[in-house]
């Protein structure tokens, strides 16, 4: 035992690990006994994370499960879903042409979207990034309409749009009255009225998310590119927009999302009118689904537009935002 303990203490004192003391009675390793704070931090997880993912699954995947059923069958609405048709629901909506013109509805709003909001709302937001008097008061001003909700927005602008009303009296008083139109009544220029008051109303919410990202962006940076000799303009292109890219890049992602999903100002403003010149994709699922009794059709819709944006979802993640949201993940249990 004295020779066993002598080792011991030469194979401590050399850094090297020497023989391991077993208990009496006992044979092998003392091993070490399990961490108790990994099924505490499961726990924590499972409280923290297991609410939301039940509202979730009530919520989101039940109903598209709901809205995929009712798609196979020619069902009203009342009585059981007795009448299978299978894929006869997708086949006529995208067989018809007012379906796929309010795809193409849905795709302009966004394209234009991101054509004219994004310059405007960055473009103010790095003017009101900069220090002004009234800064605070500029910024209420823009963000404003986006408070307001979008059936006042529709009601307002509807109002101010009819012949004679606040817009045409306005054009007129500018001397502009050879170019007031019939905005909301001639089907070549509805949809881009529509989307001029689409902007108003949305436009405030990227110059907040764009003066957000502004934070971020360090002021050493732009001090020293000073010094280098760089100007105002240099200093936006080469420094503050790269930076400023992860931002941008959500910006987009959520204005193509909620163009896809457009509804309640075209509803109230148009029903999706004149001769289906301003449709989008849940305007006519709800007019020629669910007002028409016509619910298996109307789910089919519904499930044509999810399919769509869970598609764009999917990609735009794998190739616009996998840079950003790369360092964001990190394991949690190990």
């Amino acid at each position: 035992m004295a020779t066993d303990r002598a080792t011991l203490d030469q194979g401590l004192a050399s850094g090297l690990p020497g023989p391991t003391l077993a208990s009496p009675g006992r044979t092998g390793t003392v091993r070490p006994a399990a961490r108790p704070g990994r099924a505490r931090r499961r726990l924590e997880l499972a409280a923290l994370i297991g609410p939301a993912l039940v509202l979730f699954a009530c919520f989101v995947l039940v109903p598209i499960v709901i809205a995929v059923r009712y798609s196979l069958y020619n069902w009203s609405g009342y009585g059981p879903l007795s009448d299978f048709i299978g894929l006869h629901n997708y086949r006529a909506a995208l067989d018809d042409p007012v379906f796929r013109g309010a795809i193409l509805h849905n795709f302009i709003y966004a394209a234009l979207s991101v054509v004219f909001q994004l310059p405007i709302s960055l473009g103010t937001a790095l003017l009101l990034n900069r220090k002004l008097r009234g800064q605070r008061v500029f910024r209420l001003v823009t963000f404003a309409p986006y408070v307001v909700s979008e059936a006042t927005t529709a009601v307002i602008w509807l109002l101010m749009l009819q012949p004679g009303g606040f817009v045409d009296q306005v054009m007129k008083d500018m001397g502009l009255g050879g170019l007031v139109q019939t905005w909301l009544a001639d089907i070549h220029i509805v949809l881009y009225t529509l989307f001029v008051v689409i902007t108003w109303k949305y436009i405030g919410f990227g110059i907040i998310l764009f003066l957000a990202g502004l934070q971020g962006v360090p002021v050493e940076l732009k001090e020293a590119a000073s010094l280098d000799g760089a100007t105002p303009a240099q200093s936006v292109r080469h420094i503050t927009l790269p930076l400023l890219g992860p931002t941008i890049r959500i910006w987009v992602f959520l204005a193509v999302i909620g163009s896809l999903q457009l509804f309640d100002l075209v509803w109230i403003m148009t029903l999706g009118g004149p001769a289906n010149a301003s449709d989008t994709m849940i305007t006519y699922l709800i007019y020629n689904g669910f007002q028409s009794n016509e619910f298996g059709y109307g789910s089919a819709a519904a499930v044509i537009l999810f399919i769509i944006c869970f598609a764009f979802a999917l990609l735009y993640q794998r190739f616009a935002l996998r840079r950003d949201t790369a360092g964001a993940l990190t394991r949690i249990v190990n």
